[in-house]
């Protein structure tokens, strides 16, 4: 990834796009020596898994918190965004990626040595820590952060959390070895974190019951990355990995489960079955892998209600990323950040000058919880769970079929090479025209 292909992966991901912020540019905090963290030297020691854009981005954030931090080690497959990310991060100046001028770079101690390249790189960096940032593709989070449990580490792990069912059942289990041994685990499902979401959530019971509720995720899309006649299939797809299952869970798993995750949140429950309807109307080409441009899902919960969830990436559509839950007694506008009665009069508005950036104050919170040794977060369980909604919706518009939640998570993909390497055989390969293999609805089944 090049400079500028990783600073606008950042602006998107790290202020912009996702965010919903209305708090404008990121505040540079003073960079305090003081803590809290019981360690052998003070020091809270962060290792960063995956070294993208996102991951970057991650790294400042937990750089920019007022405990004592250093970022000791990094690891990647990719020694160039190991690199790019280094570079970034020891900046004089941060105002391309926070929009205030400022260094971190006495925050970063990753001499070469520190610096793990390869499949197996990770084990490496995670021993050398205190805290793991996992922002690899989805696909290897549940193997990553199943070793940073292992090895007792903190933990910060971007969403989703898992691609299959498979890795979903071993997040789960992991998420409980987590929550056994007090280990802090946040999921970068920030709405969770952010000022306005928390104050509609604190008022939801005005509403009454929620009997439905809609949600967006529809924009233009993302990168591409053509193929290179070097790239072994390994490396095309390590390097286009949004467009294929096994590494993204296609863009309902990877940007959609925002949406789905503030509704669950919210009715404090997950689906208990889905149906839907999806496909590639524009979006056709052999350079986009074998995932859906669009999603419209029919979400049903236990109490019967439902949720209407729709996400696209077709340029020149309406673009929309929001939520709107309906109850007996009116609605919630997250967009708008209020709350109206059944006539449309609003009930409360939350004042937009208290918003906050929630990718920053996700880790200003857990990085206090562990300077003072507190156990505060156990974000695993529901990460887990909402990203298996996303999956629940992937398997239901790819399919045609209404699929139950117990009957989904049972089921068994098989997605994942048999061994991870650059020359090692993949259950997806491209046809002789260099197609790959598209879900079909009515011929491609799960249960």
């Amino acid at each position: 990834m090049n400079k500028n292909d990783l600073l606008s992966a950042s602006r998107r991901s790290f202020v912009k796009k996702g965010a919903i912020i209305a708090g404008g540019a990121l505040a540079m905090p003073a960079l305090s020596g003081a803590n809290f963290f019981s360690g052998s030297d003070d020091v809270i020691k962060v290792a960063l898994i995956g070294c993208g854009g996102r991951g970057t981005g991650a790294a400042m954030q937990a750089m920019l918190t007022k405990q004592n931090v250093k970022l000791v080690a990094m690891a990647d497959a990719f020694r160039n965004r190991i690199d790019d990310c280094y570079k970034a991060l020891t900046a004089d100046d941060l105002s391309d990626w926070t929009g205030s001028s400022g260094s971190i770079k006495n925050r970063i101690d990753v001499p070469e040595e520190r610096r793990y390249v390869g499949f197996d790189a990770y084990k490496k960096a995670i021993a050398d820590a205190d805290v793991v940032i996992l922002t690899t593709p989805p696909g290897f989070r549940p193997i990553h952060f199943e070793e940073a449990v292992k090895q007792n580490k903190h933990i910060f792990m971007e969403k989703p959390v898992a691609t299959t069912p498979e890795g979903i059942r071993r997040v789960l289990e992991n998420a409980a070895l987590a929550k056994q041994k007090k280990l802090n685990v946040v999921v970068g499902l920030q709405r969770h974190y952010q000022n306005s979401y928390r104050e509609l959530f604190s008022r939801k019971e005005m509403i009454g019951d929620i009997s439905s509720a809609q949600a967006w995720w529809n924009n233009d899309g993302v990168w591409v990355n053509m193929r290179k006649p070097e790239q072994t299939e390994m490396e095309y797809q390590m390097r286009n990995w949004y467009y294929f299952v096994w590494l993204c869970g296609d863009h309902i798993c990877e940007q959609h489960i925002h949406n789905i995750d503030v509704i669950n949140w919210f009715k404090n429950g997950y689906p208990v079955k889905a149906q839907g309807m999806g496909g590639r109307q524009v979006r056709k080409g052999k350079e986009y892998g074998e995932i859906f441009d669009h999603h419209y899902v029919e979400f049903t919960y236990e109490d019967g209600s439902i949720l209407n969830s729709q996400c696209r990436h077709i340029p020149g559509t309406m673009s929309r990323v929001d939520e709107l839950i309906i109850g007996t007694k009116g609605s919630i506008q997250c967009g708008a950040a209020n709350i109206i009665d059944k006539k449309g009069n609003v009930l409360y508005q939350f004042d937009r000058t208290k918003e906050n950036n929630p990718y920053q104050t996700e880790h200003d919170e857990l990085f206090a919880a562990i300077a003072k040794g507190e156990y505060k977060f156990a974000d695993a369980e529901n990460g887990a769970r909402s990203t298996m909604t996303s999956i629940l919706g992937r398997m239901a518009t790819y399919s045609g079929q209404a699929i139950e939640w117990d009957k989904a998570l049972a089921v068994n993909m098989n997605l994942h090479p048999d061994t991870y390497s650059w020359d090692t055989m993949l259950k997806t390969t491209p046809g002789a025209d260099g197609f790959y293999t598209v879900a079909t609805p009515g011929v491609t089944r799960y249960v």
